[in-house]
């Protein structure tokens, strides 16, 4: 069963742009793992709320694990904690 997440994702201050080369360098790795990424933004305005939001949808559970397990991901957790304050992913059905 496929499944479709909302990633809100907050950077820390001053840090945008690693945030975006990360994000760039991540996302770039669902094709492989049978994901894809149906929508991503970024706020213009600085804020309270997610600097960046992406829609993903992928073909299951499996698929999941399997992207977050990627060695090249995980190769690049220094950059991720330099880069995102926090992250939030809801589990969401398109209407």
């Amino acid at each position: 069963m496929s499944l479709t997440l909302c990633v809100q994702l907050w950077a820390v201050p001053g840090n945008e742009a690693l945030l975006e080369a990360y994000e760039d360098e991540v996302l770039g790795l669902l094709g492989e793992h049978g994901a894809r990424l149906l929508q991503r933004v970024r706020s213009l305005v600085a804020g309270d709320g997610p600097y960046e939001v992406q829609i993903i949808e992928l073909p299951g559970e499996a698929a999941l694990e399997s992207y977050m397990a990627d060695p090249r991901r995980l190769a690049s957790a220094d950059l991720r904690d330099r880069a995102v304050a926090r992250t939030e992913i809801a589990r969401v059905a398109q209407i």
